[in-house]
């Protein structure tokens, strides 16, 4: 089955110099990205845990207060006491 994909200049540059590099043809190359974008959708959608979701996101983000997650019930109470207090 023949389809067609529109690519804007620099994809393809991209999926030729992939082509190059692994010595396949421009086809072969786009083949196999679906093959591993199917496939990281399936071990995805198959995690066993909720931590197997996103474990690819833990530890992405930069910044914020180095202690976050320290004494949160302490910081809860402070907010809620704060905001009784107007």
């Amino acid at each position: 089955m023949v389809i067609s994909v529109r690519l804007d200049e620099q994809e393809r540059r991209l999926v030729g110099r992939l082509a190059r590099t692994l010595k396949k043809s421009r086809s072969d190359v786009i083949r196999a990205a679906i093959e591993a974008l199917a496939e990281r959708e399936h071990v995805d959608q198959t995690s066993s845990s909720p931590y197997d979701r996103v474990a690819h996101l833990i530890g992405c983000v930069k910044g914020g207060p180095p202690d976050l997650s320290e004494r949160t019930g302490d910081r809860f109470k402070e907010a809620l006491a704060k905001k009784a207090r107007g």
